[in-house]
Parts: C-alpha cells; structure tokens; sequence
C-alpha cells in the first residue's frame, strides 16, 4: 500500500507529465498553424530562377524541408503563363521512416488540383524488399496519380552490384502491387556510374542542375530537376522545379489509370 504522501507524490508527477505532453503538444500545433499562416502570406513576384524554354508542364517536388504548404497558394501561381502543374511528395525513407508530412500533402495537393506522385527515399544498405513495403503500407495510389518513384542517389558503403539488387527488388515489389512501372530518380552522374544500362528501360527523373536546355544525359528521360532554388507562393523555403518532357497527352498517358 502507499503511503499518503507517496500518493501525493504520484499524483503530483502524472500532473507534471500529462502538463508537459499538452505543452509539447500544444506549442507543435501552434508552430503548424504559424507555418501554414506564413506560407499563405508568402508572395513571390516571380520564381526566382530561370525557367527552361519548350516545356510546357511544371511541377516542384516537396518533403518535410518545406514545412506546411499552402497548396493552393502553390496552384494559383502564373507567371508569364507558366504554372505548376504536378508535384512529386516524399513519402517513405528506408524500412520504416514516413515523412512527417506527407498526408498532409498528399491530400492537400490533390484537393488544390494538383497532380501528385510519391516518392520513396532508398537506402542502399537497407533491405530492397522491406523498403518498398515501407512504401507501399504507406501510399495508396488512385486513378489520375503519377507513377510510384524511387529516390536512389546514394551507396551508403555499399557496392554498385548490391544497390542494384536492393533497388531491382524494390521496383519488382512496386510495379506487382501498382501495376505499373515505377519512375527512378538521381542524378546524371550518379546513374551513368552505379546504375546505367540495367535500369535503362524504367523512366526516368534526373536531376541536373543550372543547365540551359535539358539535362546532360545520353538516355531518355521522363522528368528533368532543374534546379533546387525555385521561389513558390505558399511555400517559405527553396523548393526543387522540374518539367515533364513531352506535351499534356503523354502527360495523360503517364497517369495511373
């Protein structure tokens, strides 16, 4: 039996524990609503970096770096006819990390009419097929959505051959369970020397940065990162830009069906 004051005492703590978790709580909701205030308020007169000529769909690509977006801020941007029109949204890192705000996005990028996608960051070192299923407990793909990606663009000590088992795993799991093959995303450098010809039949999303007209590249290519300091409205820090390379029917035919 406890004595009086150990009662006291108890009591006394659990009121001390259940203050700090309100407090915590509390301050973490007033940050969100801070951040997604601000992003409403953040107005850009254009988007702050030089826009490639002859694509005519543009998107960004977000994850929690982004903090809270207003997507509809995002949606309503038009500078000199160009808008945004899609944008790819980090879901998943490795076998159990799933980025802090990508249901929001997921949703909120939908319902301000954006087309959207998801993205899984890989881990090289980490099992291929606990990777995807990472992924894919955590993204349910709907008619209308782009393709599942898979963000490779690190070894993490590991050789080239074993990465490309781990991602070969990865994308066998995705496109069985999404019916449709997955889009791979790195760099020019990174795929000409750890990836290359035994991926050359999935579509890719590249990234190359500050070039004039298309990526450096030998292989086709799907999507084009094209810089990493785009200024959106809604949005309060440098978000990546990117176009889609052909026109709004092959767009079309890219979407989930």
């Amino acid at each position: 039996m406890l004595t009086r004051r150990q009662k006291y005492k108890l009591r006394r703590n659990l009121l001390l524990v259940m203050g700090a978790v309100v407090l915590i709580t509390g301050s973490w909701l007033f940050w969100q609503w801070k951040t997604y205030r601000k992003a409403r308020s953040v107005r850009y007169p254009e988007f702050g970096i030089v826009i490639p000529g002859g694509y005519t769909i543009h998107g960004i690509d977000v994850s929690k770096y982004q903090s809270s977006i207003a997507w509809e801020e995002v949606k309503a941007m038009n500078v000199q006819d160009i808008q945004l029109g899609f944008a790819f949204i980090k879901a998943t890192e490795g076998i159990g990390n799933t980025d802090p705000h990508f249901k929001r996005n997921w949703k909120r990028s939908k319902d301000a009419g954006i087309f959207r996608g998801a993205y899984h960051f890989f881990i090289a070192s980490k099992d291929g097929r606990l990777q995807a299923e990472n992924f894919i407990d955590k993204v349910e793909l709907e008619p209308g959505d782009l393709p599942p990606v898979l963000d490779v663009e690190q070894l993490n000590g590991t050789s080239p051959e074993q990465l490309k088992k781990e991602v070969k795993k990865w994308l066998d799991i995705a496109e069985n369970h999404y019916g449709v093959k997955p889009i791979i995303y790195t760099n020019v450098d990174f795929y000409n020397r750890n990836l290359g010809s035994d991926f050359d039949n999935y579509p890719l999303w590249v990234a190359h940065y500050y070039q004039p007209e298309q990526p450096r590249i030998s292989r086709g290519w799907v999507f084009w990162q094209h810089s990493d300091e785009g200024r959106v409205n809604g949005i309060v820090s440098p978000v990546d830009f990117n176009v889609f390379n052909g026109d709004s029917s092959d767009f079309k035919n890219l979407l989930l069906r």
